[in-house]
């Protein structure tokens, strides 16, 4: 059973502290130990970077990462006083992405992380933007590194209306947004106390994370599960590997695998080693199948009720935001598409229109290409057969990256889908 999960993902400019604030949220609320701690400022000193301790707590878990056939994904967790959460690191604009919509993960609510002295930066903007398109609703603002400017509340203040203004121009309600003066390094206001921040009358940073609302449970929506790995083990048969988006799923439920189209009955669900008479959204399971075998079956597929089966595409409009391509995007860009666990080359066939990244209006209709920073409403055609869901329905199979040269140059929303005949 998934028990009431946030997951939260930091976002901000690079060198504003993101890490540093998740070591000292980590450390502080007793997520990561005394000994484990010791170790990494250890090994932050031996390479003369001491301040970096409480950043290389998540950066040494990406790199014990393995690839194993364990079903569980090693994303840090912590505990709040109400609330558990999970946090996605995003460091670059790679991860950053990759995590964020193709990630296992689907991230709830957002740490925007601001340096005080610096302020608002390039990247500020664009992971707000991009925070903003995902459908973040929830966000926090940690204004960082306040013992730079000597814990000032003019400082302070400033960059609060500044930022309010960037941050409801891109589309985020006022009363979503909760700002916070932090000192990671120092650890003023993050979990014990306010230290030297103690004229700010708000909540602590894990107080406000504790006032985050857990999304429902998207139970009563019909099964979707993404297929991320399939494994053929003796004496049971195909079991596939997934994560639930949406919906339940029973032993005993006749399913359907799309695209391929091949049905089977659910013999058995099993999670960590132990059996399940039911997995919800959020559960990541292994499962076996009467009637199917290896073939029939693979990485990318979505399963869902054959009364109700997930939809192949012919072509889908969608929203995408142009990150970060070194030249432009023409129309007939055929590019590798991230959806869900698929991954597949895609036409962007036509290029509609081009917003206004900070209003969504339309700028110019039907341009030629696309550059950095550019927003637009495009129609892709995949060049094989695969499940494709408006965002509006199912959100978690409705997002995609678009990686092209070893990196991701756009990320999008699908907004309609025309079915496959």
């Amino acid at each position: 059973m998934a028990e009431k999960l946030i997951n939260l993902v930091f976002i901000g400019h690079v060198d504003h502290g993101k890490s540093t604030l998740i070591g000292r949220l980590l450390y502080d609320s007793g997520s990561l130990s005394e000994q484990e701690y010791r170790k990494l400022e250890a090994e932050a000193k031996e390479q003369g970077k001491a301040t970096f301790a409480f950043a290389y707590a998540m950066d040494r878990l990406k790199e014990e990462r393995k690839r194993g056939v364990t079903i569980d994904v090693a994303y840090k967790k912590f505990k709040g006083k109400k609330n558990n959460f999970t946090i996605i690191d995003a460091p670059g604009h790679k991860d950053f992405v990759k995590n964020m919509i193709t990630g296992t993960s689907q991230a709830d609510a957002a740490v925007l992380v601001v340096a005080a002295k610096e302020g608002i930066k390039p990247q500020t903007k664009e992971h707000s933007f991009l925070a903003q398109v995902m459908g973040i609703k929830q966000l926090i603002v940690a204004i960082n590194k306040m013992d730079e400017v000597n814990y000032d509340k003019g400082r302070f203040e400033e960059l609060q209306k500044e930022l309010e203004k960037l941050l409801t121009g891109v589309g985020f309600k006022p009363e979503n947004i909760q700002f916070i003066p932090t000192s990671a390094w120092k650890g003023d206001n993050v979990v014990k106390d306010k230290g030297q921040l103690s004229w700010f009358s708000g909540p602590t940073l894990i107080d406000a994370l504790d006032k985050l609302e857990a999304p429902p449970l998207p139970i009563d929506k019909p099964l979707r599960l993404p297929v991320q790995d399939v494994y053929n083990i003796k004496g049971v048969g195909t079991v596939p590997v997934g994560r639930v988006e949406t919906g339940v799923l029973k032993p005993g439920d006749k399913i359907i695998v799309n695209p391929s189209g091949k049905t089977g009955e659910v013999k058995t669900i099993e999670m960590h080693h132990e059996q399940l008479d039911k997995a919800e959204p959020g559960d990541n399971i292994g499962f076996n199948v009467r009637g199917l075998g290896k073939e029939d079956v693979q990485r990318g597929d979505v399963v869902g009720p054959v009364n109700n089966p997930p939809t192949i595409a012919e072509e889908f409009i969608a929203q995408i935001v142009v990150l970060n391509h070194p030249t432009a995007i023409p129309v007939n860009y055929t590019p590798v598409f991230h959806i869900h666990t698929a991954q597949l080359s895609c036409q962007i066939v036509e290029i509609q229109k081009k917003l206004d990244p900070k209003t969504g209006a339309v700028k110019e209709e039907n341009p030629k290409f696309l550059k950095t920073g550019d927003a637009a409403i495009v129609k892709v055609k995949p060049t094989k057969p695969v499940v494709v869901e408006e965002y509006k329905k199912f959100p978690q199979l409705g997002r995609f990256a678009i990686r092209d040269m070893g990196q991701t140059v756009a990320a999008g929303m699908v907004i309609s889908v025309t079915p496959k005949k």
